[in-house]
């Protein structure tokens, strides 16, 4: 492998013409979906706030990286409101953040094919709230998500078409949303168990979800449409790493337990 240090900088894709090497930006995004968002410096040389956890998407990758010798990684970090534009504009080349499909997304850009994680989104509150108890009860209520997410999607839609009357909140960054539903400003986030199981033994958050799984979302990675070769690539290095327990070892190993089934 070759690695060209602009990459690093500018993100570009750029082509080494006599090894016909190419390099790709791959965008983590530190967020409510933590464990899931975070790596330890140890391990690579991506920092992120929290160096107390393993990203699952992101020790993912870099299996499919070791499967996929023709092609080098590169990680650059962003907000999760400008992933898709960043990919858009060829600012990065694949988005690796738990991005579960939706009609809005498959009209702009490319999922690979093969799912790497399912996530269950529930309803999550404050330990000490004993009045939400689904999501039938957030009539009035703040809920806060992260714009273009699925959780905003499937929200936004079950508002408007069950007439739920609740507040959607969007908003960015773990630590405030956290913060804002542990004082009362935010009464509901939509999140999955691993990240309140994070936030409750890493930063006493004392959350707790409640009702059943709003969707069982199948995760993939986003691309731009003209790169259906590397899609095909890495759904066979995918492929081969379910064969070979890879991919469920590392969820039980940094989510806690086997989110490749559905739950």
């Amino acid at each position: 492998k070759k690695v060209v240090a602009i990459e690093v900088i500018t993100g570009a894709k750029v082509e080494d013409p006599l090894n016909k090497i190419w390099l790709l930006s791959v965008s983590a995004e530190a967020s409510v979906f933590a464990p899931s968002s975070f790596l330890l410096s140890a391990e690579s040389d991506l920092l992120l706030p929290h160096p107390t956890a393993i990203d699952d998407t992101i020790a993912s990758v870099r299996a499919i990286d070791k499967k996929l010798p023709e092609y080098n990684f590169e990680f650059k970090t962003m907000e999760f409101s400008n992933l898709l534009l960043s990919l858009e504009t060829g600012k990065i080349d694949l988005i690796a953040h738990q991005m579960e499909v939706n009609s809005e997304r498959e009209e702009k850009f490319l999922f690979n094919k093969e799912p790497y994680n399912v996530f269950p989104l529930q309803v999550t509150v404050n330990a000490d709230n004993n009045d939400i108890q689904s999501i039938a009860d957030l009539t009035g209520k703040n809920v806060s998500v992260s714009p273009t997410s699925n959780s905003a999607v499937f929200i936004e839609k079950y508002n408007k078409e069950h007439n739920l009357g609740a507040n959607i909140v969007y908003s960015s960054g773990s630590v405030d949303v956290n913060n804002q539903l542990a004082t009362g400003r935010l009464d509901a986030i939509i999140t999955t168990p691993f990240a309140v199981k994070y936030y409750n033994e890493s930063n006493e958050a004392q959350q707790k979800v409640v009702g059943d799984a709003l969707l069982n979302s199948k995760v993939y990675f986003l691309l731009n449409k003209d790169e259906v070769p590397l899609q095909e690539r890495i759904d066979e290095a995918i492929r081969e790493l379910k064969t070979e327990g890879v991919i469920s070892e590392l969820s039980k190993k940094w989510l806690g337990d086997d989110y490749t089934v559905d739950f």
